[in-house]
């Protein structure tokens, strides 16, 4: 592997690399070995590589919801940095390692609605196809027509929203038991709206983040709503708001 990864990232291949650089908390012990994948035609080598020797691989977008340990990782890290973003009249196809902020900005110009909940949630949008990820009452569900996708069984190929059969932060990718699997890019559904009523909305809810989302290094939203009622409200009410461990905390 080390020889395949070496021929395509030359000196971009990290040894012993620290993860507390790519996520969000900024915590996290070295990996074995780590690469940046810019292309596409690099993501699926770095993780084909991985497989083809039955290496442990991870793949990382912006690194948010994830805890990783301070013991590192034994295997492969892929941080996935393929942002592209295309629009054909009718609909926007994104590559997966695109940050989801950068969509919702790039949606505002075109004059597009439907991502406006995407500007102020951390991480990109390989990891919100996979784990439905949403805010301020939007989510990928609503928005998802099909996605491109790759794995050492089939190769390329698409699924459709109906075949990620969408529910409350998850999906059938989540669901899947064999985790030897890439989204490449999704194809999103938007309908036309005046940019200046996109960019409302938007200023709307980076407002309600920033006064309900403590700042700096953070693991972001990690509890699901139970049905019924709402993790926040039982953080509080078991008095965890502000329980802190080492230099770990809740957020207060």
């Amino acid at each position: 592997m080390l020889t395949t990864l070496n021929s395509i990232f030359g000196e971009r291949l990290k040894l012993d690399e620290r993860l507390l650089k790519y996520t969000a908390a900024r915590i996290g012990g070295p990996a074995d070995y780590l690469v940046v994948a810019k292309t596409e035609a690099e993501l699926k080598a770095a993780v084909s590589a991985a497989w083809d020797n039955e290496i442990p691989v991870r793949i990382l977008g912006g690194g948010a919801n994830v805890l990783a340990s301070d013991a590192g990782f034994r295997g492969l890290v892929v941080v996935n940095h393929v942002s592209e973003i295309d629009f054909d009249g009718q609909h926007v196809h994104a590559s997966s390692g695109t940050s989801l902020t950068v969509l919702a900005r790039k949606c505002e110009s075109l004059g597009v609605t439907g991502c406006e909940w995407a500007v102020s949630v951390p991480g990109t949008v390989g990891g919100a196809v996979v784990n439905n990820a949403g805010a301020h009452g939007g989510d990928m569900a609503a928005v998802v027509r099909s996605i491109e996708m790759f794995d050492p069984a089939r190769g390329e190929y698409s699924m459709s929203a109906q075949e990620l059969a969408y529910d409350y932060r998850t999906s059938s990718l989540k669901q899947r038991a064999d985790r030897r699997f890439l989204v490449l890019n999704v194809t999103l559904d938007l309908k036309p709206d005046d940019p200046a009523n996109i960019a409302e909305r938007m200023q709307k809810n980076i407002a309600y983040r920033k006064q309900t989302q403590p700042p700096g290094a953070s693991l972001g939203s990690i509890f699901k709503n139970p049905v019924g009622d709402f993790a926040g409200r039982l953080i509080e009410s078991a008095g965890l708001k502000g329980y802190t461990i080492g230099g770990a905390q809740v957020s207060p």
